[in-house]
């Protein structure tokens, strides 16, 4: 029999039946409704979550230490990993570092992470916080999404961005500071050479005590007045780094320009280093992407330091995002095995409608195999129908919970969110699928019609 004659006659016996089989077509829909709806909320709130993270800043990003006791946050499938540095002094993280670690494969940008203690007065008003330094690249992180303001406008700019909780201490109302000066009173290092300080210097008592470093640094109190140009609600980076605890932001140009105390060198860096030379005591590594970041981590630690990297928890979200998928899917498919069950019943009671059909057919010269490809194309033809009608219904529902979740957000004062995607491979996925099913469940029917004797098929009435 020719696939032509077969899918008409196909055809021609699914609209003898129109209710029967609208139905069963209906119930497989609804089945792959269910399936397409509750992956398609998976497969958002990944996107979401996984969108969120990425353009924190934070899944790129590495963090370089040098300390001897340091312990690396990073576990293997053993457990927590220990830093093969442990135990033996390692090297300072200076400048020849940095220039190091910036010639390493996919780094984009390597930068000292710089956060120090700052009076910040403005007016009459004055209050205590940390300030942290900024590279250009955050100005992609989402926290600048909805600043008020703007970003610096120049890398060496004297301008500030403050947190909105802290900028609530300054003013009333904080747009009130946006295009303000703002004085920053904080402790600048300076190095002082032994040759510098009288005979009775501290400096010069510690050599003959026999110390060789010759050098030491005193602190000066500086100020200095910087504008106001932006306005930010949540801390960048998730709050995650430590400047990120910050209340204001200024270039990071500009914060290395001030060599405030206590943002280049732990006090260990200080005792075992030159008081002039520069170390810092965390370099922040950018990669190009987050899956350079564990050969990265290696090569850095392979110099000779410790690091760290969330990377760990995006995979481990990415393993509680794969098991909520198999269990919504699961969830999903039983109402499709549900339908599959209407679909056995209306071809079972298809074949004994249509017995003599079935004997002409034979008596014709149909063999067994064209009667089995018949039902099959019926099954099939309703799983396609009903996979196309279920997968307009699931992303119909979806966009429906979409939308009564993004009324319950603005209640909430939070921004529209999309907890729904439908991606192609879900929708072929879905239909496919429902096609499966459909023939698996055709496979009793079919094979129970093409075992019928014409003989006494063409005696039934």
């Amino acid at each position: 029999m020719k696939i032509q004659d077969l899918l008409e006659l196909a055809g021609r016996n699914l609209r003898e039946s129109k209710l029967r089989n609208s139905l069963t077509t209906l119930g497989i829909g609804v089945g792959v409704a269910s399936l397409v709806a509750m992956l398609s909320l998976g497969v958002g709130l990944q996107e979401l979550a996984s969108n969120r993270l990425t353009r924190s800043g934070l899944f790129d990003q590495i963090a370089v230490y040098s300390r001897p006791e340091f312990r690396g946050f990073r576990s293997g499938e053993g457990g927590d990993r220990e830093n093969p540095n442990r135990g033996r002094d390692l090297r300072p993280l200076d400048k020849a570092a940095r220039l190091e670690i910036e010639k390493l494969p996919n780094v984009v940008e390597v930068y000292p992470e710089i956060r120090f203690t700052s009076e910040v007065r403005f007016g009459e008003k004055s209050q205590f916080t940390y300030v942290g330094g900024l590279t250009p690249s955050a100005k992609a992180s989402d926290a600048f999404e909805k600043m008020q303001g703007t970003f610096f406008t120049s890398p060496n700019a004297e301008e500030v961005i403050l947190q909105t909780r802290f900028a609530k201490t300054l003013a009333d109302k904080p747009e009130d500071l946006l295009g303000h000066d703002v004085t920053l009173r904080y402790a600048e290092r300076q190095a002082l050479s032994s040759g510098a300080s009288g005979g009775g210097s501290p400096a010069k008592k510690a050599d003959a005590a026999g110390d060789s470093g010759g050098e030491g640094f005193s602190v000066v109190r500086r100020e200095r007045n910087v504008r106001v140009v932006g306005i930010i609600e949540t801390e960048p980076f998730g709050g995650m780094r430590s400047f990120g605890r910050g209340g204001i932001f200024i270039p990071l140009n500009l914060a290395e320009k001030l060599a405030p105390m206590g943002s280049s060198s732990s006090v260990r860096e200080l005792l075992r280093t030159s008081a002039s030379a520069t170390t810092f005591q965390t370099l922040m590594v950018r990669m190009a992407s987050p899956t350079h970041v564990m050969a990265a981590e290696k090569a850095i630690e392979d110099m000779g330091f410790s690091t760290f990297s969330i990377m760990e928890a995006m995979r481990n979200l990415r393993r509680f995002f794969a098991v909520l998928d198999l269990f919504l899917g699961i969830f999903g498919s039983v109402a499709l095995a549900v339908a599959s069950l209407g679909i056995i019943n209306t071809l079972v009671m298809s074949v004994l409608e249509r017995r003599r059909e079935i004997g002409i057919m034979k008596a014709l010269g149909a063999s067994d195999r064209d009667v089995r490809r018949l039902f099959f194309a019926e099954a099939g033809s309703m799983g396609l129908l009903g996979g196309l009608l279920g997968v307009a219904l699931g992303w119909v529902i979806g966009k429906a919970i979409n939308f009564g979740t993004n009324i319950y957000l603005a209640r909430q004062e939070f921004p529209p969110e999309k907890i729904w995607s439908v991606p192609w491979w879900l929708v072929a996925g879905a239909i496919g699928f429902a096609v499966l099913v459909s023939l698996a469940a055709g496979l009793y029917p079919a094979s129970r019609a093409a075992k019928l004797d014409p003989v006494k098929a063409l005696r039934y009435e």
